[in-house]
């Protein structure tokens, strides 16, 4: 592979958002803050919940995981653009554009089958609440997220194998701000009409598929609570509101990224930015801010943190 590759392409030249110096300033401001909030924003989330022991149900075991994916996920493209912004010449190494095509397709495909995981976690909770203790025990939770982690591992892995096998000897610039397989694929020195087609049928199918489980289970979740329970259902109805909103969000880039490509740049750069950098914001905060467990742990640690502000004052 290395004498294949790296002997024709060392490095592949990135166009980034845009040409303008001073747009290129502002969006420097502006990614650097959104990345700062969402690194932040999903540690604190995953620190509360372990911190916090009435937190220790499987619904926010899947959460701290979900916050933890997306902090990975942010910082696999989020930082190399932001240093861009700062170069005149953006460029990426060929071993650095296949471990970001590989991370983000592993994050990426993780988060779905996450996703999954947390919509039968309500399902369960919902619909079965008696038995909820005993299937939703730790063995399974460690299963569900552990599945989640190897079907996006071997997602990315099919991808990165057919991607690190191709010839790249000509063009080398990618009009986009990281290295994506579609964009990738087409700077091959080969007909790749087969490839780009197979690639993509891989990550939209994943996509598209998790995407109509999910809407099923949340659309049985609903129609079961309102068959049972009219208390609640504008509560369960507010709940899923959230989490489909969370899923289309995080589902409508990456399908038509790779199952309907429209081909317009500006389009693709717009879905890019807010399937890697904009849903790892969200995420946190959707299902946070809603959340009134949360919200109440972090009300605690605020009086908390006061108590010893005020008992440090006093010392002194």
């Amino acid at each position: 592979m290395e004498e294949v590759n790296q002997s024709a392409v060392s490095e592949f030249i990135i166009l980034g958002l845009c040409d303008s110096q001073e747009l290129q300033a502002f969006l420097l401001v502006i990614f650097s803050s959104l990345y700062l909030i969402t690194i932040l924003g999903n540690i604190f989330i995953v620190l509360l919940i372990i911190a916090d022991l009435h937190l220790h149900s499987p619904m926010y075991f899947l959460l701290a995981n979900l916050s933890f994916i997306d902090f990975c996920l942010s910082s696999v493209t989020t930082p190399k653009m932001i240093t861009d912004f700062l170069k005149e010449k953006k460029t990426i190494s060929f071993g650095g554009c296949m471990c970001q095509i590989f991370f983000v397709h592993f994050f990426g495909g993780s988060e779905m089958l996450l996703l999954v995981s947390m919509a039968y976690d309500r399902y369960v909770a919902i619909c079965k609440p008696l038995h909820y203790s005993s299937i939703m025990n730790r063995q399974m939770c460690i299963v569900l997220v552990m599945t989640s982690w190897i079907i996006g591992f071997l997602h990315s892995i099919s991808q990165l194998a057919i991607i690190v096998k191709l010839p790249f000897c000509g063009p080398r610039e990618l009009d986009s701000f990281f290295c994506d397989i579609p964009l990738v694929i087409k700077l091959a020195c080969m007909d790749t009409y087969i490839l780009e087609m197979l690639i993509n049928a891989d990550s939209g199918v994943l996509a598209t598929i998790c995407f109509i489980l999910l809407l099923i289970s949340y659309s049985y979740i609903l129609y079961a609570v309102c068959l049972f329970s009219k208390d609640g259902a504008s509560k369960a109805l507010s709940t899923c509101i959230v989490h489909i909103t969370v899923v289309v969000l995080f589902f409508g880039p990456c399908i038509f990224i790779y199952l309907w490509p429209l081909s317009i740049t500006w389009v693709d750069k717009f879905l890019a930015v807010f399937y890697t950098v904009i849903t790892p914001l969200l995420n946190p905060a959707i299902y946070t801010l809603r959340n009134k467990e949360i919200k109440n742990t972090m009300k605690k640690l605020r009086c908390y943190s006061r108590f010893l502000l005020n008992s440090q004052l006093s010392v002194i």
